[in-house]
């Protein structure tokens, strides 16, 4: 992987790092690490202010050229104290493809700062304009109570034109039942859309069916009863067509189909937890591994990096699907309650509250304005004009329009998120499929900060302060299943203690 090292000097502490230690220490852990250094930012300035810093902004618009996938620092106070900032900044380099990366600290960000980010990145789908407030908050209602929201009709159901919800197609919700029910038995999608042209039948807009449209009927969760409109999801919104053990078994084969090919080699994106693992023995980073038995079979698996440099560390390799499918399970049902929910957003409003001061310095720079420009007006109301008055009015409308235009750009910048939307935010999380590697992959960038592996435990720190966690090895395997022992690594199957940390 390719990184930049970004260096700054604060004058918050003289004693603290110089820019030549952090760039020693940044280049010391990507050679432990496994990446290479391309570059590097450094700001000498005093200045904290993001804003104030041209290495740093000159890196931002760098990373949309595609040459480093890390930005990596020293701490994280380096890339920016206000967390509400780091969100936003960090925000724009994930839709480059880049990360931010600290040397010195494991945890990978500030509590809430993963999970503010990550909402950030919904924001503009939600609330796409604010002209189109209303007519979304129309839109939402209606998904509220289960109505029909624009767009087609699918297979299977019939649009009420008086209550505007979906109900069952009599007709052709057999055939929607069918195809699931084909499908699970071992036919494949191209034969069962062969049959269905040969015996006439069409699809909703009367033509002849196809492979896409097939294969994404038979992910639409529309026919377990699932309403879904951007963020909201309800469960039982719709009338329900197919059982939910046939629709999660198509599910399952659909997704071994989809990897089957890909089997033969591991691909890096693959390791939902690079960069989150870490060795408990000497606190190493864990890299992705694949490698064959002598049965010939593809094994994948996470390593230290240590150890597999055999420099010091004996730590075994972790078996990959193991570890990936307790971290998802375990995140769900510790992190994604209503209780939890509800905490962890009180304290991000709490948060954006307390760490949003530019606007609120805006608005108070502009009364002030407003109220010399009134000043000024009064003044000439009353006969007081002169070349002065005139120059000084003509500063202080010039020092509105530059007040007003700067306010506007903070608020796009930093976008108010409403309890509404980060509850709205929360939903599709809660009721998200666990079988789903995207979804996977989602919820472990958002809420899993640092995961520590030793022999004996895992001690995982998600991203909000909640106190430690045990669990014995048997209430994993009671709640994800017995399966579980079949994935962990051997010398760890009889004694496994999790310890879940709420930083």
């Amino acid at each position: 992987m390719n990184a930049v090292i970004y260096a700054r000097y604060s004058s918050d502490n003289q004693r603290e790092e110089s820019i030549e230690g952090q760039l020693r220490e940044c280049r010391e852990y990507a050679e432990h690490n496994g990446m290479t250094i391309v570059g590097s930012y450094i700001d000498r300035a005093l200045s904290a202010k993001t804003a104030d810093r041209p290495e740093f902004q000159r890196m931002i618009k760098d990373s949309a050229k595609g040459l480093f996938e890390i930005v990596l620092v020293w701490k994280l106070d380096r890339f920016s104290r206000d967390r509400y900032d780091s969100a936003h900044y960090k925000h724009i380099l994930k839709k480059n493809g880049v990360k931010v990366v600290s040397a010195k600290e494991h945890i990978s960000d500030g509590p809430e700062g993963i999970i503010l980010e990550s909402m950030l990145e919904g924001y503009a789908e939600f609330y796409s304009a604010e002209l189109s407030e209303k007519i979304h908050r129309g839109q939402k209602e209606n998904a509220l109570k289960g109505k029909n929201n624009g767009g087609g009709v699918p297979l299977g159901y019939l649009l009420d034109k008086q209550t505007q919800k979906l109900v069952i197609d009599p007709e052709t919700a057999p055939l929607v039942t069918e195809i699931f029910e084909r499908y699970a038995e071992g036919a494949t999608v191209r034969s069962i859309v062969e049959d269905f042209n040969k015996r006439g039948l069409k699809t909703k807009k009367g033509k002849p069916f196809n492979i896409n449209s097939f294969c994404g009927l038979l992910k639409n969760r529309k026919y377990i009863g699932e309403y879904r409109y951007q963020d909201i999801v309800i469960p039982g919104g719709v009338p329900a067509i197919v059982p939910e053990d046939l629709f999660y078994r198509v599910q399952q084969r659909m997704e071994k189909n989809k990897r089957a090919p890909a089997h033969s080699k591991a691909k890096e994106s693959e390791f939902l937890l690079t960069t989150k693992l870490f060795c408990g023995k000497c606190e190493r980073m864990m890299v992705g591994e694949s490698g064959k038995s002598h049965t010939g079979a593809m094994h994948y698996y996470y390593k230290c990096g240590n150890a597999k440099r055999k420099k010091g560390c004996n730590k075994k390799a972790v078996k990959k699907d193991w570890i990936e499918r307790a971290i998802v399970r375990l995140t769900m049902e510790r992190v994604l309650n209503e209780e939890k929910i509800n905490r962890i957003i009180d304290a991000l409003l709490a948060m954006q509250e307390r760490e949003d001061v530019t606007i609120p310095a805006l608005r108070r720079q502009l009364a002030e304005t407003e109220k010399g420009i009134e000043n000024m007006l009064n003044a000439i109301q009353q006969g007081i004009f002169t070349a002065s008055t005139k120059q000084r009015l003509e500063e202080l409308e010039k020092q509105k329009e530059e007040l007003s235009l700067s306010m506007t750009t903070a608020e796009l910048q930093k976008p108010k998120l409403t309890r509404e939307y980060m509850e709205h935010w929360f939903s599709q999380f809660r009721y998200g499929d666990p079988n789903d590697r995207e979804f996977q992959k989602r919820l472990i960038d958002t809420f899993v900060n640092a995961i520590f592996v030793y022999d004996d435990k895992l001690v995982l720190t998600y991203n909000y302060q909640h106190g430690t966690q045990t669990i014995t090895l048997k209430e994993v395997e009671d709640f994800l299943g017995s399966d579980l022992v079949g994935l962990s690594p051997p010398k760890n199957s009889t004694r496994l203690l999790v310890c879940a940390v709420f930083y």
